[in-house]
């Protein structure tokens, strides 16, 4: 059976991503900017638009798009804003955050995807730059970012990743413990301060090195 590729994005934002309340035009015409079939790995193609979260492999999956679109509204982008992505994947969230902001740099430890993700990416080199790194540890970006996602689950946000926020700089990422995962987005306050707004519940796989720690007991 053939997919009508087209009609299975369309029906991905009109069925899936507008009823969890994603309005936002320019966050919509971005998942009609990017085709997403180009960013799954070639077993899944039949399924891109679909309510899942594809596996890339490594135990690492996309978002399932109604996330990704409530991660875009809630960046709340204007299109000059200098991005952090931290864990590329398959890298159809950055190409979308690219039509939506100024710059995007995004972060991706498994050389693997990174390799991947960059070819898909080459032709946005001028708004778009993957790099081979750990963001928890070695990655020592030069400048602060006016929104930075964070694509896997953290226990606890890692102070860093707030220390990289510029003035009234916003933060999303899913935090805490199945099956009590927490969507927050964290904006930076005058003062350096910040403010915390639970958005949703969900669930993602953790970000590899901000896995909650193990507790023993005697």
């Amino acid at each position: 059976m053939t997919i009508d590729l087209n009609l299975a994005r369309e029906n991905m934002i009109e069925q899936q991503i507008r009823p969890w309340e994603v309005l936002d035009p320019r966050v919509l015409d971005s998942f009609r900017a990017v085709p997403r079939d180009r960013f799954v790995p070639e077993a899944y193609r039949d399924v891109a638009y679909s309510d899942v979260a594809i596996p890339l492999g490594d135990g690492e999956h996309m978002m399932k798009p109604v996330v990704e679109g409530r991660v875009l509204q809630a960046l709340d982008l204007a299109g000059s804003e200098n991005v952090l992505e931290i864990g590329t994947g398959s890298g159809y969230l950055t190409a979308c955050l690219a039509t939506l902001a100024g710059r995007v740099t995004s972060v991706e430890i498994n050389e693997r995807l990174f390799n991947a993700a960059r070819e898909r990416l080459a032709n946005r080199a001028d708004s778009v730059t993957v790099l081979l790194a750990d963001a928890l540890a070695g990655f020592k970006p030069e400048q602060r970012f006016d929104a930075i996602v964070v694509t896997g689950a953290v226990a606890a946000i890692p102070k860093l990743f707030l220390d990289w926020l510029a003035p009234a700089g916003r933060l999303f990422a899913v935090r805490g413990q199945s099956p009590a995962m927490e969507a927050v987005l964290v904006t930076r306050v005058d003062g350096g301060s910040h403010r915390t707004d639970s958005l949703f519940e969900t669930e993602l796989g953790y970000l590899r090195g901000a896995e909650p720690k193990p507790v023993f007991a005697l």
